[in-house]
C-alpha cells in the first residue's frame, strides 16, 4: 500500500515548494530555525528576500541575499534565496508555489500575521499560510533588536549566525568611521 507523503494536500496534489518571505535585515537564528524546520517539511524552501525601498535597511538587497546564501550553502537545491518586490502572493504564484511559511514569536506576531494571511487569502484563495512557532530560545530575537545591540557594540553571537555577526561588526565599524570623518571637518 502506497503511503501519502507528508507534503501532500488533502486532494493529493504535492506541495513541493514553500516560500518564507521577509526583509532579513539581518538574518537571525530565529529565521534560520524556521527555514531549516520548513526544509524538513517541504521538498524545497524559497527564502524570498523582499525589496522594499520605503524601509530604512542596514544591508543592501544584494548583501542580504549573499548572507542568507552563505548560511544555507550546504542546502543547495533544497533552500534557494530569491529577491522579490511587490505583492507576496504574486511572487508565490510566479514560482508555482501555494504555500507561505511565517514564523511566530509572540501573540503580537500572530495578530499581524493572521491579518496578512487573510489579506493574502482574499487576493489569492488557493495560497495557504503555515505558521511555525519560534523555539523558546529564539522567541526574543528580532532583526531590530539585533541591530540595536550590534550598533551599541554588544555581542550578538547568540542571536545571529557567525557570517552575519561578522557582517554586522563590519557594517557598524564602517559607519563609525564615516561618522568620525565627518565630525573632524
Amino acid at each position: 500500500m502506497a503511503t501519502k507523503r507528508a507534503s501532500q494536500t488533502k486532494i493529493g496534489r504535492p506541495v513541493d515548494t514553500a516560500v518564507f518571505p521577509g526583509s532579513f535585515d539581518p538574518l537571525t537564528f530565529g529565521h534560520v530555525d524556521i527555514i531549516t524546520r520548513s526544509a524538513e517539511i517541504f521538498d524545497k524552501v524559497i527564502v524570498g528576500v523582499l525589496y522594499n525601498p520605503s524601509k530604512n535597511l542596514l544591508f543592501t538587497q544584494e548583501e542580504r541575499v549573499a548572507l542568507i546564501e552563505k548560511q544555507f550553502e550546504k542546502y543547495k537545491g533544497r533552500i534557494e534565496v530569491v529577491s522579490f518586490s511587490g505583492l507576496l502572493v504574486e511572487f508565490v504564484q510566479s514560482i508555482k508555489s501555494r504555500v507561505i511559511v511565517r514564523g511566530l514569536r509572540a501573540i503580537s506576531d500572530f495578530d499581524y500575521e493572521a491579518q496578512m494571511a487573510l489579506v493574502n487569502r482574499k487576493l489569492a484563495p488557493h495560497i495557504e499560510t503555515f505558521f511555525l512557532t519560534a523555539r523558546e530560545e529564539h522567541s526574543y530575537i528580532s532583526s531590530t533588536v539585533v541591530k540595536q545591540v550590534a550598533m551599541l557594540g554588544g555581542d550578538v553571537s547568540n542571536m545571529v549566525p557567525p557570517v552575519v555577526a561578522k557582517a554586522l561588526a563590519k557594517k557598524y565599524q564602517e559607519r563609525k568611521g564615516v561618522g568620525r570623518r565627518s565630525d573632524s571637518r
